[in-house]
């Protein structure tokens, strides 16, 4: 059976060397994919991507493989009245949050990932919420014009909207971006482009 989103393609200007920090890094398999690419992009590509864990050591060995790897911090990890959480950027330029809803640590540091979650900066969330329904995407959570969590299901990765300045504010940079998102998601709605300009592609199949 299909997923909503099997996997994501990160345009890069350097296959290898992208393959090599997100193994170092975070280690998310088949789940990540790599594309050579020069479009023009500047400032915040308008997503971001969690990981999602289960305590605060997990996210503290994340980030710290991460900035080992070649990642620069945006945001220390810091503990928070949600939880505990840091911001990293990938050398690509991708924005990657990392935290879990845990206060205390209940096992040695891992840096095994519970969730990946792919947050959407929308113009009007309203307006890429209903795009997303209608192709049949069903809503799990909702909060008005500012937040859209989707029912992905058994999908490995997790989909959600988010205001695009909302979205740059959490992640710690200004909102301003243009450009390429960068950014190809594969899954269920195959060859589409959102209303904020995000590409679908069919997930490949291989013999």
């Amino acid at each position: 059976m299909n997923t909503t989103i099997d996997s994501l393609t990160l345009d890069v200007p350097d296959v290898d060397a992208a393959r090599s920090f997100y193994t170092e890094a975070f280690d998310l398999g088949d789940r990540l994919r790599f594309r050579t690419a020069d479009a023009a992009t500047a400032g915040f590509r308008g997503f971001t991507l969690s990981l999602v864990v289960s305590q605060p050591a997990n996210v503290r060995a994340l980030v710290d493989a991460a900035v080992t790897a070649g990642a620069s911090v945006i945001k220390p990890v810091s503990k928070s009245l949600w939880g505990v959480g840091g911001t990293v950027q990938a050398p690509d330029g991708a924005i990657w949050k990392i935290a879990t809803s845990a206060k205390k640590d209940s096992a040695p540091p891992s840096r095994a990932v519970d969730e990946i979650v792919l947050l959407l900066g929308a113009d009007d969330v309203v307006a890429s919420k209903t795009f997303y329904a209608e192709r049949g995407i069903p809503v799990g959570k909702s909060f008005g014009r500012s937040y859209v969590q989707f029912d992905t299901g058994a999908s490995p990765i997790g989909l959600g909207l988010y205001r695009h300045a909302s979205l740059a504010k959490d992640a710690g940079v200004p909102a301003e971006g243009s450009g390429s998102h960068r950014i190809t998601i594969n899954g269920v709605l195959g060859a589409a482009v959102d209303p904020d300009g995000f590409v679908w592609a069919p997930v490949a199949v291989t013999a």
